[in-house]
């Protein structure tokens, strides 16, 4: 087992469309609604490739290893980069409380014990202005959310 990195910066109107935050699913039917199909088609053409995070925090394995930001194998190590995550944009978080430096320790501090047992960490903040930060922890090999989902990264971790 082990863990995956994302991060994205971006518009919060962006992170706000769900049709390219959500994998294809089945395709519509010739009777079915106009905005259904036309959600279906935009997220057959952006999301395999669209760095905007899934719905899911486990869909980022859907995703190219290019929008991998680090792999690690210790969940103590993938939590020290979340914490440089969050100590880089904390000046910058729209929320006083969420700019805390306790309440950041105590975020990294759950998010390596969720890793420990396999668990997925996906964390936001609005930013001043119309910025939203996204960072995730994604555990791989398996994970515990969506078994079936192979790792983008496997020849390394085969």
């Amino acid at each position: 087992m082990h863990h995956h990195g994302y991060a994205w910066l971006g518009e919060k109107k962006t992170f706000d469309k769900e049709s390219i935050r959500r994998p294809p699913g089945q395709a519509p039917t010739a009777t079915s609604d106009k905005d259904v199909v036309d959600r279906y088609r935009e997220a057959v053409a952006v999301f395999p490739t669209s760095d905007v995070p899934p719905i899911q925090t486990a869909h980022w394995l859907m995703k190219p290893p290019s929008m991998i930001r680090g792999t690690w194998e210790e969940p103590k190590d993938a939590g020290h980069w979340l914490g440089l995550q969050l100590a880089e944009f904390a000046p910058r978080f729209a929320s006083e409380e969420d700019r805390e430096v306790t309440r950041l320790v105590v975020l990294v501090k759950a998010a390596v014990e969720r890793l420990t047992w396999g668990g997925d960490v996906s964390l936001g903040h609005y930013l001043n202005g119309t910025v939203f930060h996204s960072v995730a922890l994604v555990t791989c090999s398996p994970n515990r959310a969506a078994p079936e989902l192979p790792c983008p990264a496997r020849q390394t971790y085969a």
